[in-house]
């Protein structure tokens, strides 16, 4: 492990990678990247009013100062577009070998009608996946 990308949306699973990965970088001495995407509809307007930048500027600024804690000075990456397709994206170009990233547990309706971010990285990355729950 040299380049670990942790997925970071600021919600409970995603706190539980943002530990994980902390931990991975301090034990295997890592970089760390954290990347935040702000999700962009049809329209390349954010899919939700509350889920702009300026939401994941936060989110991404609260993951740093975690991190920061930890003594682990991290890279902040901000990216538009499609979630589970941008972090795919991302890992590739930045030669990530290893993507944390935490699953929300959706239900089988909520997975085939929004899709599941994490179960996309999984499936299509050559990464190593670190799923937390």
């Amino acid at each position: 492990m040299e380049r670990i990308l942790l997925a970071f949306d600021g919600g409970e699973p995603a706190r539980r990678a943002l530990e994980t990965a902390a931990q991975l970088a301090l034990a295997f001495r890592a970089t760390l990247s954290v990347v935040s995407v702000v999700p962009l509809g049809p329209d390349w307007r954010p899919t939700e009013p509350w889920d702009g930048g300026e939401a994941h500027a936060r989110e991404l600024h609260e993951a740093q100062r975690v991190l920061a804690e930890h003594g682990i000075d991290v890279d902040l990456l901000e990216p538009l577009g499609d979630p589970a397709q941008t972090i795919e994206r991302i890992a590739v170009e930045g030669n990530f070998d290893t993507i944390v990233i935490g699953s929300r547990g959706l239900s089988a309706l909520d997975r085939v009608l929004r899709g599941s971010v994490s179960e996309h990285v999984v499936t299509h990355t050559s990464a190593t996946v670190v799923v937390t729950h």
